[in-house]
C-alpha cells in the first residue's frame, strides 16, 4: 500500500473530518510524508476540507 493510499484509508475509517497530525498518528508515517501526500490529493481534488484544518475524501 502506497502512502496516498494509506492517509485516504486513515481519513474514510476516523469517519470525519481529520488533521494531518492525527492522520500521521494513525498511520505511523512521519508528519512530513502526510503534509507532502496531503498536497498532492489537494492538488488531485481527492480531499476537501469542511473544518478548517480538517480534511475528508472527496
Amino acid at each position: 500500500m502506497n502512502e496516498k493510499e494509506q492517509v485516504l484509508a486513515a481519513m474514510r475509517d476516523a469517519g470525519k473530518p481529520i488533521s494531518a497530525g492525527d492522520v500521521a498518528k494513525n498511520t505511523g508515517l512521519d508528519r512530513k510524508i502526510v503534509d507532502k501526500v496531503f498536497a498532492e490529493l489537494k492538488k488531485e481534488g481527492a480531499i476537501v476540507s469542511p473544518v478548517r484544518c480538517k480534511w475528508t475524501p472527496a
